[in-house]
């Protein structure tokens, strides 16, 4: 069965508002989003294909368009800018895109929504999206923009978080209230259903599970909070509460403490690599 259609609620100029205004100091709280972004830097493609050491060829023997989609602050800008001989950077934040423009990249910057595309039909020869693809309202829609957007034998390498991200925290949430205080993502699963129905056949998807540690559950929620991924889902906030449902939420997360004291923070995530026939 196709995942439906939409999977969730987003209020899309809420969530541009919440990241832009967290551009100023995303990077600083971006550890893990960094780590699976060079991850998924390292699965470019190889050889005449555009690959991050491409800048050692002539620039002519060189894809001629990529895409950073979800560029944010465009920390990985500089790195890509050697695959291809035009490079675009499109983020759904102002704020995010102001960021980006102050890193020497040479990429052309755009404002505009993952599901809605400003690009011609099969105009790029490959996109690069690390951990925005899970903030579409409608994942079927934006896999079939990317689709059509990519040229023939296109390829499409993007990260994804999964449904078990974040599990420690949402059951932690469970034992102070019902309101959702974590964001619901697609299950792998779904996931290949919406990559599917969007018009790819040749896919590679590969679920990972990133754990991270801190020394208390505040600096855990003061990088959420610090790169923008407060709960979007259904177009509301549940909020973090006053000072006695954080005391709560923070005694029921120390049954996530670890032998080496400090706290574990799942993340699921799907590295995926698509390719246009």
């Amino acid at each position: 069965m196709a995942a439906a259609e939409p999977f969730q609620r987003v209020d899309k100029v809420q969530l541009a508002r919440r990241f832009g205004a967290a551009a100023r100091h995303y990077d600083a709280h971006a550890r893990f989003q960094q780590e699976v972004g060079q991850a998924l830097l390292a699965r470019m493609p190889q050889g005449g294909e555009g690959t991050v050491a491409a800048g050692h060829r002539h620039v002519a023997d060189l894809p001629e368009s990529g895409l950073d989609l979800g560029c944010g602050t465009g920390f990985f800008l500089p790195d890509l800018a050697g695959c291809c001989q035009r490079l675009y950077g499109l983020d759904l934040a102002p704020g995010m895109l102001a960021q980006a423009a102050r890193r020497d990249s040479g990429a052309l910057l755009l404002c505009g929504d993952a599901e809605a595309l400003p690009f011609a039909d099969q105009s790029l020869d490959w996109i690069f999206s690390s951990l925005a693809l899970q903030w579409c309202e409608r994942p079927v829609q934006a896999f079939a923009e990317l689709h059509r957007v990519l040229k023939p034998g296109g390829q499409l390498l993007f990260s994804t978080l999964l449904s078990d991200s974040l599990w420690q925290l949402r059951e932690a949430w469970r034992t102070v209230d019902e309101s959702a205080h974590v964001n619901r993502f697609l299950g792998l699963s779904q996931l290949r259903h919406a990559v599917a129905d969007g018009g790819f056949a040749l896919m590679e998807l590969e679920s990972l599970t990133w754990q991270l540690a801190y020394g208390e559950l505040g600096s855990l929620l003061r990088d959420l909070k610090g790169i923008g991924a407060s709960q979007v889902n259904d177009g509301r906030s549940a909020g973090l509460g006053n000072r006695q449902r954080l005391q709560r939420l923070g005694e029921a997360y120390e049954q996530y403490r670890q032998p080496d004291g400090l706290l574990a923070a799942s993340y699921q995530v799907c590295l995926g690599r698509l390719i246009r026939q």
